[in-house]
């Protein structure tokens, strides 16, 4: 039952943040591919903070839960295109995979006025890995300060993918290198404060070092179908 997972997933945090002697992070519920019906019934259980991968996808559960759950928070954590940015600007709260200039510039250009900023995270591609999106760790400087000179969205830290080795512990210093280039943006801008890292298979590692927000899918909703 949804209550019963994601009860089950808050202790496993708190005891990976206990363990670590670090602070609870944010739970990011992913619930890329899952229908209306059982975002609506995690959400009755408590989470209130959703990823999903796809725009539109999200655009119409958004909408299909709004009247009942409008207080839900909706993440993007997929690639975005360029040509999806208008969409995106005005269905999320969050987009965690900001990687390019021409992004930047989309989502500042389409952002409602009316709207608060957009939070944004800037993913970083931080292992270098072949066909991953992500801007490579070089180049952060130059988007985080793109993005600061963008009033209508907010620099709030970064997010990353890494490796999928078997052995959690091996992507632990990609988890330690992302820790370090967030601290180091913090001390050039403000409000950076969002460290978007760590899976179902691997959260605890991430946790451990210094993860602010995990994300979550299986754990919570179960394999998906699709």
């Amino acid at each position: 039952m949804p209550d019963d997972r994601l009860r089950n997933v808050m202790q496993r945090i708190l005891n990976a943040a206990d363990a670590a002697k670090r602070p609870v992070p944010a739970l990011l519920a992913v619930s890329k591919t899952q229908p209306a019906e059982a975002v609506a019934a995690l959400a009755a259980a408590g989470q209130q903070a959703f990823g999903e991968n796809y725009v539109q996808e999200a655009a119409a559960k958004r909408a299909a839960l709004t009247a009942v759950h409008p207080a839900l928070e909706w993440h993007l954590i997929g690639h975005l295109q360029s040509n999806k940015a208008a969409l995106a600007a005005e269905t999320f709260d969050w987009v965690q995979s900001i990687d390019r200039p021409s992004v930047v510039d989309a989502l500042a250009r389409h952002r409602s006025t009316g709207r608060g900023p957009l939070n944004v995270l800037i993913q970083v591609n931080v292992e270098g890995e072949a066909g991953k999106a992500g801007c490579r760790p070089e180049d952060l400087d130059a988007l985080a300060a793109r993005v600061a000179a963008q009033p209508r969205l907010a620099l709030r830290g970064l997010m990353s993918i890494p490796v999928p080795y078997p052995d959690p512990e091996q992507r632990r210093p990609a988890f330690r290198r992302m820790r370090a280039l967030l601290e180091d943006l913090a001390t050039r801008h403000r409000g950076v404060d969002t460290l978007s890292m760590g899976m179902s298979d691997d959260f605890p590692v991430a946790i451990a070092e210094g993860a602010t927000l995990v994300r979550i899918g299986t754990a919570l909703f179960g394999p998906r179908t699709s």
